[in-house]
């Protein structure tokens, strides 16, 4: 019989999409669930943007671009790194990619490959592990620790490196745990990868969503410290409400660029051209609309993680960014006889129509990822169920504590 190619027994379908397909299925049965795994934005897309892509259309704006993008969206690219970070790039160092995740699997086909090493940390965003198999390249995750609010730390990340390293792959703020990496870490890590010309690749597509005034400021340390080894993947999904939109971007040394733009050729082509004139007008209009979306999940933030802990038998972390919370279920699990968070999450959804994605999905056993991009009525509900949830099989419990969240 003919077979697969092998890459194919290397890699695992994405568990957090998953989720999503499974709260479908169930929505299409006719079955209420609250979703706590969607990993996109539940507002709408800014007005302006929307405006911006019908008039593209009625422009007739609808034929092949360019493959690395418009050059009028790379210049947008450009300026808007400029305007929040200091930093100056040139339009042969920018690539518009199909989403976030594109530019991340280009950048990881046109630097890794067999017998190299590839660095990244844990709990970590599923695709980032995958793709780097997918490149041949052996995935090292390094692990944080949620005593420290699971931050990135330099030491850990550079003790991890061998002759076989070729790069390091840092997400902040992180999917699934909100962590970020300080400067000072970060700058650590540069300054090794200039040295030893080891790739640093940095996912910023959660860049827009941080909730205090911390030093953050990313691109300025890799371009001042390892110009010619960093790579930038970004997007406009999270920041403008457009995940169906598809855009995101990289950006780095032009040879890397040019290596991008050639995989991509022959992959995908160009970004929907309407999307392109769509984030040209998100990158260079007003950013009010981000800065409110923000404000909003702060508040959910705060909430939610006022509700869950209500229990003690769940502990959390408060994110620094993006718009996920990561509790520890693990007493939660002992107390209830659960012996993995899968066997937690699939019980939950069952029992209290409640959907999570479990920690297994992100290498962390014992957590649950829960997304706080949904509407306050539901994170309430949905508290109050996964808490009835806990104390019913803790047995014991506190049964006071679901109909706490509800006053």
């Amino acid at each position: 019989m003919a077979r697969l190619a092998d890459r194919t027994s290397r890699i695992a379908s994405s568990a957090t999409m998953a989720v999503g397909a499974m709260v479908d299925k169930l929505r299409r049965s006719g079955v209420e669930v609250i979703d706590f795994g969607a990993g996109e934005p539940d507002f709408g897309t800014p007005d302006a943007i929307k405006v911006a892509a019908h008039q593209a259309l009625d422009a007739e704006f609808t034929k092949y671009t360019p493959v690395p993008g418009i050059a009028e969206l790379r210049r947008a690219v450009c300026d808007r790194y400029k305007t929040d970070y200091g930093v100056e790039y040139s339009e042969s160092q920018v690539i518009l990619t199909a989403g976030g995740k594109q530019a991340l699997y280009n950048t990881a086909l046109a630097l890794f490959g067999p017998g190299d090493e590839v660095i990244t940390h844990a709990p970590y965003w599923p695709t980032i592990v995958e793709q780097i198999k997918l490149a041949d390249a052996t995935p090292v995750a390094v692990e944080t620790r949620p005593e420290d609010g699971f931050a990135i730390r330099a030491d850990a990340i550079l003790a991890a490196v061998t002759p076989r390293t070729r790069g390091i792959v840092i997400n902040s703020p992180c999917n699934p745990t909100g962590a970020l990496i300080s400067e000072e870490d970060l700058a650590k890590i540069a300054d090794v990868a200039a040295k030893q010309d080891l790739w640093l690749v940095v996912d910023l597509c959660y860049e827009k969503l941080i909730y205090d005034a911390v030093p953050h400021n990313l691109p300025r340390i890799l371009a001042e410290r390892c110009p010619e080894q960093a790579v930038i993947c970004g997007s406009a999904s999270k920041a403008y409400a457009m995940t169906g939109w598809r855009c995101g971007w990289a950006i780095g040394p032009s040879k890397v660029t040019a290596a991008s733009n050639a995989i991509q050729s022959h992959a995908t082509s160009n970004v929907n051209s309407i999307t392109q004139k769509a984030v040209v007008n998100a990158l260079n209009g007003s950013q009010a609309p981000v800065t409110a979306m923000l404000d909003e999940y702060r508040v959910r933030r705060d909430n939610l993680i006022g509700w869950l802990t209500a229990s003690p038998l769940v502990k959390c972390q408060r994110p620094n960014g993006a718009f996920y919370m990561f509790p520890d279920i693990r007493e939660a699990m002992a107390a209830g006889g659960f012996k993995s968070s899968s066997e937690f999450a699939q019980a939950l959804l069952e029992d209290q129509r409640v959907a999570v994605t479990p920690g297994e999905a992100f290498d962390a056993p014992g957590f649950l990822r829960i997304s706080y991009a949904t509407s306050m009525e539901n994170l309430r509900e949905g508290s109050r169920r996964l808490l009835a949830f806990v104390n019913a099989r803790a047995g014991a419990g506190a049964p006071h504590l679901a109909s706490t969240i509800a006053r």
